[in-house]
C-alpha cells in the first residue's frame, strides 16, 4: 500500500475539526521513531505518538499543526490524530478556529 497521491490542495477537501477531548498543536521537534514533542492549545506540552494508521500515511514535520489527543491515564501524553496542509491551516485561521498563539 502507497501513499496516496494528492495532485492538487482542491482534492483534500475532506476537514476534521477536534472533538471531545482533542486539542489543536504545533508540532515543536521530532523525537525520532513515531514519537514528536507538540505545544497544545492548553499551553501544555505533550509527546505525542503517531497512530498506526497516518505512521505510514503522512508525513509530519516540524511546525506542522496537528490534532492531539491526550491520554487518560498520562495526560503529558497523547496521539496525533491529524496533520493539516498550510492551505487548511490558512482557512482555520479565517474561520477562527486554530488558536492564536499557535
Amino acid at each position: 500500500m502507497g501513499k496516496r497521491k494528492v495532485l492538487s490542495e482542491e482534492e483534500l477537501k475532506e476537514l476534521t475539526l477536534p472533538g471531545d477531548g482533542q486539542l489543536f498543536g504545533r508540532v515543536i521537534k521530532l523525537m525520532g521513531g513515531d514519537n514528536i514533542m507538540v505545544k497544545c492549545s492548553d499551553g501544555k506540552t505533550r509527546l505525542g505518538r503517531i497512530r498506526g494508521k497516518l505512521k505510514r500515511r503522512i508525513w509530519i514535520r516540524e511546525n506542522d499543526v496537528v490534532i492531539i489527543a491526550p491520554w487518560d491515564f498520562n495526560d503529558e501524553r497523547g496521539d496525533i490524530l491529524w496533520r493539516y496542509t498550510l492551505a487548511q491551516v490558512d482557512w482555520l485561521k479565517e474561520k477562527n478556529h486554530v488558536p492564536k498563539e499557535l
